[in-house]
């Protein structure tokens, strides 16, 4: 169960933790200069993913690292493309090396290969080594029950770490961005409920605000990928909640899906007359986001009234200068007959991108976790991932204002100037464990929400519209574990599950199937694809996790 009124207060005691307890270099029993149990240097074997900006090998972080512990860094680096088969086969080949060090968001270990390797013996749990060389990582984990949950196997043990990086406007991604200025110029106000957004999606699409005289304009658009671009959810959640992912609620602790209720019957009968009246754009359903821009960016003449997007760079460009891209603002979640719901997803996948192998002496296995226990710090936090202090980032001066102008700002990044060699002076995304929200949130930004240094705030103030707003209980698949017996059969029913209602949604909104002579047929159709069997698995996995408690 999420408790959403507690969260300000733990990631305040977080970032007080972080602060007090993990702001010097703290890395357990080791001093400067203490990699592993001797004052000898220790040899790691790093297989690691390197980007073209990046040298490992010659990287000034990379030499502190290695005085500081006494490391010898045996670098294995692969770029991002085909990066997971390169893993992969390092693995099969049983030439793989003592540390996995890698990008998430380019490849990572899933659960089922920490269970699968674990259970090999080729993986080896790190529990002990945190309890006795790990204080920051213990605390951390100590301190966020999702993060603990998604990093706990089954069987108790800690097969791998997944960096902790908490993007609050990544954690509501179904935003919906409305033109503004067309507003301004038609008289409407903003819209608080369905039957509003409908009647500014009408008056978009009829009352000429481009101006052009003709009747070109595009109400409401969308694309098809995975960060916040699906029109359907933003408008469900009027109705019931819509996660965009599995389509699962939690009730009273139990698990069940929102794809058979009547009132997702209800959403889509709403959103199929926005598409009846021509308020959607069609595209919407099959476009990818590049299409979806090009409706944004149109130069002849402005088209666009509204964008489901996480952020509007998605499809319009935002840089200063450019003709639209101050136009398009955030609205609140919409009040419709049954709810005032935002999509809310942990921002952090499940798996592991810190993984120590059995190829990893004692010392190596040692060395390693107090390094990755120097990230879970603050100065290291900012080491890792920034670079250099006066260099690649910097104290705050007086009068900047932190993400969240209500803390006092940390750190300010220095972009590297145009034309300039690359610094290589930190790890970047393959060090990024402990960016907790606070301290994102007291990064300094620019104060003018449309200048270049000031998106990132246009994007912290949009999701505040939406924070708070998902139900108090959402079904928390990030920080679940399937059992392995039961891990293919989920993959294939989950597969199978989402296509077919996300088919059936697209067909009944368009109309190729009727919501009163098909809906009974689709709800068997639902049984016929084991959605029982599969609710049954979602609530093994949920009672079985610490999140549960």
């Amino acid at each position: 169960m999420r408790k959403t009124g507690s969260r300000l207060i733990a990631y305040l005691l977080l970032f007080s933790i972080v602060l007090t307890a993990c702001s010097s270099s703290d890395t357990g029993k080791g001093e400067k200069g203490e990699g592993g149990s001797s004052g000898d240097n220790v040899s790691i074997n790093v297989f690691a993913h390197q980007g073209s900006d990046t040298n490992l090998e010659t990287n000034k972080f990379t030499k502190k690292m290695e005085e500081k512990f006494n490391i010898k860094f045996n670098w294995t680096t692969v770029p991002f493309d085909g990066a997971a088969e390169k893993r992969q086969i390092s693995l099969a080949s049983g030439d793989y090396p003592d540390l996995y060090l890698l990008i998430p968001w380019v490849d990572r270990f899933s659960q089922t290969d920490l269970l699968k390797f674990g259970q090999q013996g080729v993986i080896i749990p790190l529990n002990d080594l945190i309890d006795q060389y790990a204080p920051n990582i213990k605390k951390v984990l100590d301190s966020s029950d999702y993060y603990k949950a998604m990093n706990t196997a089954p069987d108790g043990n800690i097969y791998g770490l997944t960096g902790l990086n908490e993007c609050f406007h990544c954690s509501y991604p179904n935003k919906m961005w409305v033109n503004t200025k067309w507003m301004e110029q038609l008289g409407v106000t903003e819209p608080s409920t369905t039957e509003e957004f409908k009647a500014l999606l009408e008056a978009f699409k009829t009352k000429d605000p481009n101006g052009n005289g003709k009747a070109d304009e595009v109400p409401l658009s969308g694309s098809v990928e995975n960060f916040g671009v699906h029109i359907i959810p933003y408008l469900m959640n009027g109705f019931i909640y819509d996660d965009d992912r599995n389509y699962l609620i939690m009730k009273d602790g139990r698990v069940e899906t929102v794809a058979n209720k009547p009132e997702w019957k209800e959403g889509l009968t709403y959103i199929k007359s926005l598409y009846d009246e021509g308020l959607i754009d069609p595209g919407a359903f099959t476009q990818n986001v590049g299409a979806f821009k090009k409706i944004g960016d149109n130069a002849d003449a402005q088209l666009l009234g509204a964008g489901a997007a996480m952020h509007p760079s998605l499809f319009v460009t935002t840089s200063e200068g450019s003709p639209y891209g101050n136009d398009y603002n955030p609205i609140s979640p919409l009040k419709g007959p049954n709810a005032e719901y935002a999509t809310y997803n942990y921002p952090i996948d499940p798996g592991a991108s810190f993984v120590l192998t059995n190829k990893a002496s004692e010392e190596t296995q040692i060395a390693a976790i107090k390094l990755l226990d120097y990230f879970y710090s603050q100065e290291g936090a900012m080491a890792s991932y920034l670079g250099e202090e006066d260099s690649s980032w910097r104290k705050p001066q007086e009068g900047e204002v932190a993400l969240n102008d209500q803390v006092q700002p940390l750190y300010k990044a220095i972009p590297l100037p145009a034309g300039e060699e690359p610094r290589n002076d930190s790890w970047a995304a393959l060090s990024q464990y402990n960016h907790h929200r606070a301290y994102r949130d007291a990064e300094v930004q620019g104060t003018d929400i449309y200048a270049n240094d000031g998106y990132e705030r246009r994007l912290y103030e949009a999701t505040l519209l939406m924070e708070g707003k998902e139900p108090k209980e959402v079904f928390p698949h990030w920080a679940l574990w399937v059992d392995p017996s039961s891990a293919d059969e989920t993959s294939m029913m989950q597969t199978n599950l989402k296509d077919y209602i996300d088919q059936n949604a697209l067909q009944f909104i368009t109309g190729a199937k009727s919501l009163d002579k098909d809906w009974d047929d689709y709800v068997k159709g639902l049984e016929g694809l084991n959605i029982n069997r599969y609710l049954e698995i979602m609530q093994a996995s949920y009672d079985s996790s610490s999140i549960s408690k």
